[in-house]
């Protein structure tokens, strides 16, 4: 492992130095792994880690590119360690959800026209008709991705969608009294919609606090009773 290991630090180190440009593709195996001092192995190996974190691209039978490098391409890679994060890991997730996302609802305030205002209203009266958790959980996502979209930052989009994934969110919902957590969620969301439509950026950022937070402390207050419930028995 120790080899593989290397062998990705110097790929980075030629992408970082500026030897391999974003959208180049590499030179062939045989070259580049003498060109690094590295067994063909080795360099597969790196290769096929680097393509996981969308660094580097394979293209079969044209030969490996390096990947644009955009910041929102290579957080993807991240959205694994949300959908598996449990208990305190997801709790430190919601945390900085609740840094990010009221900032950038305020912010949409002032950048959503009508026709994404009603939009948003059109996700909302979707997601009352729902039956399942599930379906409830996608309309949640357009809602706030479609707000945070506004800002016009793909990293930040990205980095919001990576800090509450699908599976984390459905996760959270049917863990909580199901029928009591879609009903205050419905009421946050009417709650910022109304913000977001008397252009109102503190009230805004306000409504999604408050939305944020509530699933917060929900969250924290399960771990309290599950450690409580460890220490009893």
């Amino acid at each position: 492992m120790a080899l593989t290991d290397d062998a990705i630090d110097r790929i980075k180190a030629m992408i970082v130095d500026g030897e391999l440009a974003p959208g180049s593709r590499l030179p062939k195996e045989e070259i580049l792994a003498e060109q690094l001092g590295l067994s063909r192995n080795s360099l597969r190996e790196a290769v096929r880690a680097l393509s996981a974190m969308r660094i580097l691209i394979t293209r079969q039978g044209d030969g490996t590119y390096v990947s644009s490098l955009e910041p929102h391409l290579l957080l993807e890679s991240l959205s694994f360690a949300a959908d598996v994060s449990q208990g305190h890991a997801a709790l430190q997730l919601l945390q900085v959800r609740r840094l990010l996302e009221p900032q950038a609802t305020g912010l949409a305030a002032a950048l959503l026209g009508p026709k994404d205002l009603q939009e948003l209203r059109n996700i909302l009266n979707r997601s009352r008709t729902v039956t399942t958790v599930e379906e409830f959980v996608a309309h949640d996502i357009a809602f706030h991705l479609r707000i945070v979209e506004a800002v016009g930052n793909p990293v930040l989009s990205m980095l919001l969608q990576v800090l509450s994934t699908r599976t984390q969110r459905v996760r959270i919902v049917r863990g909580s009294k199901t029928r009591h957590a879609l009903d205050n969620a419905h009421q946050d969301h009417e709650q910022i919609l109304d913000a977001l439509q008397s252009r109102d950026a503190l009230l805004a950022a306000s409504a999604a606090t408050v939305h944020i937070t509530a699933v917060e402390q929900w969250l924290a207050a399960s771990l309290t009773d599950d450690s409580l419930r460890e220490v009893d028995s």
